[in-house]
């Protein structure tokens, strides 16, 4: 059955346990009249589903125009939540272009363990290669072998070069031949997993300088992406890694993981309200084909669930 869903019925599917959390957070809020103590209520209720309260602040002022001592139903607040998330994440919808020269363009991919970032890798190479983009990987996370073998095998399954060190050994060493031999193999995307231990970030922060050194030795406008990846079940946590990583990366895009199994996916907007980095993609689910440009309006009416008011009741998620 899931097989035969779109991207966007995945997508929708994805955040169904998010826009369910809303619906209960604004169960019984709807009332004869919008007063002062309903807007507070709706504005607690945001928050309480992750939206951060910038976020809800800009949503309660949007109900409030014009509408004090008038009814509105559960499905025009949704569509007001809706307008105005849209409103928010459309700013920050940036597809992610392969349009670095000379080649490779370079891709380091940086996130704490458990965030889903070497899969994320993996299947980003799929998106590319889907798109006919020529794709090597450097296994920079050299601190895990668990790390290393397991972008070897998706490597292997996508059939697309990686550059391979041992446990230990030194990741800009690797990055620069990477860039050597995707230089000399005509490669457009070359994709660098990266160590994702924030426990200790002067270590980080040394290991990426030494990596952003070594790349401007052979390019230097090299790397090109520093893409942050995010766990969208770990909810408010995830803006503070946010916080962090571009203190010791320079971030220049995010892609959030994890959408199918939280009730945690509104923290996707605080993070574009907060920090206004670019958004490229959004993982809701385990294949490859689970990854997909950010879609902002497609994802507002996700969350909030005003899709499902659209559909027949036997199709609704």
């Amino acid at each position: 059955m899931t097989e035969s869903l779109s991207w966007t019925e995945r997508m929708r599917a994805g955040f169904r346990k998010t826009s369910g959390r809303l619906g209960e957070n604004l169960a019984g809020l709807v009332k004869e009249r919008l007063d002062e103590e309903t807007l507070d209520e709706i504005e607690e209720a945001l928050i309480a589903t992750d939206l951060g309260p910038a976020v809800a602040a800009r949503v309660r002022d949007r109900l409030a125009e014009g509408r004090y001592d008038r009814h509105l139903s559960e499905l025009e607040i949704r569509e007001i939540v809706a307008d105005e998330l849209e409103t928010i994440l459309a700013k920050v919808a940036v597809p992610l272009e392969i349009d670095a020269f000379p080649r490779p363009q370079v891709m380091l991919v940086i996130g704490v363990n458990g965030s889903g970032k070497t899969t994320t890798i993996a299947k980003l190479g799929h998106w590319l290669l889907e798109d006919d983009y020529g794709v090597m990987f450097v296994a920079g996370d050299t601190f895990r072998a668990a790390a290393i073998g397991q972008l070897k095998v998706w490597a292997e399954r996508l059939g697309v070069p990686i550059i391979l060190g041992k446990e230990g050994g030194d990741a800009a060493s690797l990055v620069f031949e990477g860039v050597k031999q995707g230089t000399e193999q005509g490669i457009d995307a070359l994709i660098v997993d990266t160590a994702g231990r924030l426990q200790n970030k002067a270590h980080l922060m040394d290991e990426l300088a030494k990596i952003r050194r070594v790349l401007g030795r052979l390019n230097e406008q090299a790397p090109h992406n520093v893409i942050l990846v995010l766990d969208a079940t770990t909810g408010q946590n995830a803006l503070s890694q946010i916080e962090v990583f571009q203190q010791v990366a320079n971030v220049t895009g995010l892609v959030m993981t994890k959408l199918d199994g939280t009730a945690r996916g509104g923290v996707l907007v605080a993070a574009a309200e907060k920090f206004g980095l670019p958004i490229h993609a959004i993982g809701v689910g385990e294949k490859l084909e689970d990854l997909r440009p950010f879609d902002p309006r497609a994802v507002a009416r996700a969350i909030t669930g005003a899709d499902e008011f659209d559909q027949p009741d036997e199709n609704r998620i």
